[in-house]
């Protein structure tokens, strides 16, 4: 992949978070009103420095592991299975989330643009998330080139309104101020004040906190390393550099050209917002930042609404990845036994699709439940983000400390050192911003990000429990006489009625020249069953036919309790027992038959000593040998 295709495509996730870090930083200044927002570039900055270290550090992962394992190998190599098993599940929750905010913020791009959909957001949030599961199963990979397209004209989109901005600014006499500049923003009770005590350092990390969702997305490259051309790690590497620096600038445009309209943005529009004295009311519609300031800057209609569908189209394209890298994700986890083994089978489509469909489900859910509001989304989002960021960073110090333990080359050392302290300045600022969001998000909703990720590593562990657990009792053992067959093969077939399927049946256990063969029936119904009699005798069955009683009706006890006779009469002998089954053509007609068939192989399976083998009988084949007949 080229990094011109690269850089809009895998940067979609971290680009995309342009469109809703700005307004997390303002609404959040807001609750202590107007003069709080003041403080935006100062807290956008500080997200900036974060950016840029985050950045170079990530950029010594691609270096060090170019196979594309990102934060999951880093971690699993360097701190242990455990720590692997936290960051695994912090990136399963992190690929739900980031599907649920993406989607839910286009959502509210587009009601910016299309108003009378605002009463449907939720609806329509799902409705995307479906649109978007349909593309991802119907195998269709999304063309690259287009979707670089789409990243780069949002790009060139944001970039444009910066430089149109800052030149009508600063050499045309000023902006017009934006739509909701002459609204009142009232402070919420609880940080009217805040800016003169140590509850407004307070509001400041609680911003800055919220702002550093703009760093989501950053590792994407780290797992996308062999997609690029060669040399790969090179490549991957400027490439994230590139995606830092842009994302660091369109940011600060964003949040300066905000402060210079006067952007009035706030979590609650109906209680924050009034007009000449007056609450808006719940039928304000609050445009999101990015739309408000293209307005201001752009103004008219049609080119804001362009910038707000290319900001919906460059979120839509952020999910859209998460859907094609969860079966990789997937594979890797499944491999280590930490998921169901068949999720490995990259090539099994049904194992892709279970997963695109539990990942479509467990998003629409979480959108649904938070009514697509991304504010309460994104204090979901960022604990499970910054662990994996931390743990990360954790990782790569260890690995370089390794590295110096074992490496005898100046050179190679003095570039060790470098990298270490890199990533060393990365975990201390990471783990600042984790704390920072465990403090200020907690009772907002990250303690719900705690539970599941609690609740998913215990699943992940006993899934690896269970897989060696298996292992150990599934184990041959050494003095196992691997050439040792059963004493006699007792094969039993089990007949409703004589039919086609029950012939088949009966002529497959002939086949395989079993010991002892009968052929079984229950007696639910005394002409029934003298009619199978009588048509058993007239078609010449060259094998036995046996009734057993059934009293109560029930079919399953009588057979089970005929099989565990046989076994208990000779314990050495294996019992195969052969179950006719019909093949339909049409799905729905399966839930008309099989169903006993099914409830008996489901038991037998339970009866150590049974082999149980169904003998499948298409009944197209029957169509074909009627018309044959009827030609004949």
């Amino acid at each position: 992949m080229r990094k011109r295709v690269a850089l809009p495509v895998l940067a979609s996730d971290a680009l995309s978070s342009i469109a809703y870090a700005p307004d997390e930083i303002l609404l959040t200044l807001a609750l202590a009103g107007v003069p709080a927002t003041a403080l935006s570039p100062v807290v956008g900055l500080a997200v900036v420095v974060v950016m840029v270290v985050v950045t170079l550090s990530y950029r010594q992962t691609v270096h060090a592991y170019p196979s594309g394992g990102g934060d999951y190998e880093v971690v699993t190599r360097n701190l242990g299975a455990g720590a692997g098993l936290v960051v695994a599940a912090a990136i399963l929750l992190d690929y739900l989330l980031t599907v649920a905010v993406s989607v839910s913020s286009a959502t509210t791009y587009v009601t910016s643009v299309l108003a009378p959909l605002q009463a449907y957001r939720v609806p329509l949030a799902v409705g995307l998330i479906a649109v978007l599961a349909t593309v991802a199963l119907a195998g269709r990979a999304s063309s690259g080139r287009l979707l670089a397209v789409v990243g780069q004209l949002f790009m060139v989109s944001i970039g444009l309104l910066a430089v149109v901005g800052a030149v009508r600014e600063l050499a045309l006499g000023g902006l017009p101020a934006a739509q909701s500049a002459g609204l009142e923003v009232v402070p919420v009770p609880a940080h009217d004040e805040a800016l003169a005590t140590i509850g407004g350092a307070f509001l400041v990390l609680r911003a800055f906190s919220s702002g550093a969702v703009a760093l989501t997305g950053v590792e994407t490259i780290t797992t996308a390393v062999p997609t690029f051309r060669r040399p790969r790690a090179a490549n991957a590497a400027l490439t994230l550099v590139m995606l830092g620096a842009i994302a660091s600038i369109l940011l600060m445009s964003v949040l300066w050209l905000a402060r210079v309209t006067d952007v009035r943005v706030v979590a609650d529009p109906a209680q924050q917002l009034r007009v000449s004295g007056a609450p808006v009311g719940e039928n304000y519609h609050q445009d999101p930042v990015l739309h408000q300031v293209a307005q201001a800057v752009l103004g008219g209609e049609v080119l804001p609404a362009v910038v707000a569908v290319l900001t919906a189209a460059i979120l839509l394209i952020a999910a859209m990845t998460v859907f094609h890298r969860f079966p990789r994700l997937a594979g890797q986890l499944a491999k280590d036994e930490l998921l169901p083994r068949h999720l490995w089978m990259r090539g099994n489509r049904v194992s892709v699709a279970n997963g695109i469909i539990a990942l479509a489900v467990g998003s629409a859910v979480i959108v649904w439940v938070a009514q697509a509001d991304v504010v309460r989304l994104i204090a979901l989002y960022l604990v499970g983000v910054f662990i994996s960021f931390t743990l990360s960073q954790a990782g790569m110090v260890r690995h370089w400390t390794t590295v110096l333990h074992v490496e005898q080359d100046r050179k190679a050392r003095r570039a060790a050192r470098s990298s270490r302290r890199i990533n060393a300045l990365g975990l201390v600022l990471t783990s600042l911003v984790l704390v920072i969001a465990l403090m200020t998000k907690l009772t907002r909703g990250a303690w719900v990000s705690l539970l599941v990720l609690a609740v998913g590593v215990a699943l992940m562990a006993l899934t690896r429990m269970h897989y060696a657990d298996v292992r150990r009792r599934l184990a041959v053992p050494d003095d196992a006489r691997l050439a040792a067959l059963p004493a006699r093969v007792h094969a039993l077939v089990h007949v409703a009625r004589l039919d086609q399927p029950t012939v088949r049946a009966i002529a497959y256990a002939r086949a395989t020249r079993p010991s002892t063969l009968e052929c079984v029936a229950v007696e639910l119904d005394t002409a029934e069953s003298a009619r199978l009699r009588a048509q058993w005798r007239a078609a010449g069955v060259p094998v036995p036919l046996t009734f057993l009683h059934a009293p109560d009706g029930d079919m399953l006890h009588p057979l089970l309790e005929h099989v565990a006779a046989v076994r208990r009469s000779s314990p050495r002998e294996v019992v195969v027992v052969y179950l006719p089954e019909y093949v339909v053509r049409h799905p729905w007609q399966r839930i008309l038959h099989n169903a006993s068939a099914r409830r008996l192989q489901a038991r037998l399976r339970q009866v150590p000593g049974v082999v149980v083998s169904s003998v499948p009988f298409q009944l197209a084949t029957a169509d074909v040998a009627h018309a044959k007949d009827h030609d004949a």
